[in-house]
């Protein structure tokens, strides 16, 4: 194949997919110069919040890329992201929307970053991917385990490239713990402990008009109508079932996550959900659990995810062995253990120091991301399958293959969501 200076990066990247090449673009960190517009990808930036304004930054500081747009229902918040923008450039060229559909619909974009609330993920999401666009979105992966497998179904068939913002995977001490417990340095794994943060309390309610810069029409969506409150949106959406999961949903697309790349179990999942304790504020808009403990359930591993438990994953061996992993820390019993590395004849696990990078790295290879879609639905399910079983009460049966409930129609219920009009999956 001749590539001459008339081919964009655009095209380029999608000959040298069809053709099944591995060869990116050459890094303008390598050349010690930013390339030519026309050889950067394109990024549109919807949610505008606390993640996304960070991932913002993260991609304005990578020079082969330029972020053209940005979005959010927030008009402040907005303004002041299309400010960074231009500032970042020193030109006026980023345009904003507060509807991510005009967004998307731009054939100049080669990549969103998604850092929208979670009952705001999955519509945008596969829009997205089947819009063509590469896709840098927010664990966890989406508000329900019916969504998931819609978003991971839909990267699988357009064939587009996916990193889910479960960035723990691209720190080297998570990496570690998990590469020794897949080769086998603890022996058999028996159990695993997921340490999770406490959840929030009932909370106050503030009822009123909502501010002016703020469409709440258009933030509430699908989730049903509901009147404004000030401690309902931006951060705080997260405390509220009908937008979020709470602590247990916020988190457990990392230490979860990271639970299932250790055993990996980035294809499967449990077999059987027990709920062991919650509590659910009563009163106020915030409901979502603030305590919890369940296990789960896989051939011969009980996965115990708890808010009771250290922060952290932990996994232990069938004679007394383990290693721990956190943020900024680890340990393991025998502590020789945290002196081992995995050998040259071993299974070495996906290699990322930068999570964001590395979304931009197999955006230009078409090499897979170290936290695909299905990685990340399966990451996800575990929260999302652990809640169920704590409003029910009791314990599910699941299908990991199906992914159905056995004989529980209440279960079978709660994998979804229904989508207030006129919007839909």
């Amino acid at each position: 194949m001749s590539v001459t200076s008339t081919v964009t990066r655009r095209r380029f990247v999608a000959q040298a997919s069809g053709l099944g090449l591995a060869t990116a673009l050459p890094l303008a960190a390598q050349s010690g110069r930013r390339p030519a517009p026309s050889n950067r990808l394109t990024f549109g930036c919807i949610g505008l919040g606390s993640m996304g304004n960070g991932n913002l930054g993260s991609f304005l500081g990578q020079p082969d890329c330029q972020v053209v747009a940005v979005c959010d229902v927030d008009r402040n918040r907005l303004a002041a992201a299309q400010q960074r923008v231009d500032q970042k450039y020193q030109q006026q060229t980023c345009r904003a929307y507060s509807d991510f559909r005009e967004l998307l619909a731009r054939d100049d974009i080669d990549c969103i970053s998604l850092a929208t609330p979670d009952h705001w993920h999955a519509i945008p999401a596969v829009l997205a991917l089947a819009g063509g666009k590469d896709v840098y979105g927010e664990k966890p992966l989406t508000h329900s385990l019916a969504e998931g497998r819609a978003v991971a179904d839909a990267q699988r068939r357009y064939g587009r490239i996916w990193q889910t913002g479960s960035w723990q995977r691209s720190v080297a001490n998570f990496r570690w713990g998990a590469e020794l417990v897949r080769n086998g340095r603890i022996g058999k794994v028996v159990k695993i402990e997921v340490g999770l943060p406490t959840g929030r309390g009932a909370g106050p309610s503030t009822f009123g008009p909502p501010p002016p810069e703020l469409d709440y029409e258009l933030w509430l969506g699908p989730a049903e109508w509901q009147p404004y409150c000030a401690e309902r949106t931006h951060w705080n959406w997260r405390w509220q079932l009908a937008y979020g999961g709470g602590q247990l949903m916020d988190w457990i697309g990392h230490h979860g996550d990271i639970a299932q790349w250790g055993m990996g179990w980035d294809q499967t999942g449990p077999s059987k959900i027990v709920p062991l304790q919650a509590e659910f504020p009563t009163t106020g808009v915030w409901d979502a659990a603030t305590t919890y403990s369940f296990v789960a359930h896989y051939p011969g591993v009980e996965l115990h995810i708890s808010n009771a438990i250290r922060g952290g994953t932990r996994w232990i061996g069938a004679d007394g062995r383990w290693i721990w992993v956190t943020r900024g820390a680890q340990d393991a019993n025998p502590r020789s253990l945290l002196h081992e590395r995995v050998g040259p004849d071993e299974q070495p696990l996906y290699v990322s120091s930068n999570h964001q990078r590395n979304f931009v790295d197999s955006v230009l290879t078409r090499r897979p991301a170290i936290t695909p879609a299905e990685t990340a639905h399966r990451s996800a399910s575990l929260g999302h399958l652990g809640l169920i079983a704590l409003r029910l009460g009791r314990t599910l049966h699941w299908d990991p293959v199906r992914e159905t409930f056995a004989n529980d129609a209440g279960a079978t219920q709660l994998l979804g969501h229904a989508a207030r009009a006129p919007w839909r999956l």
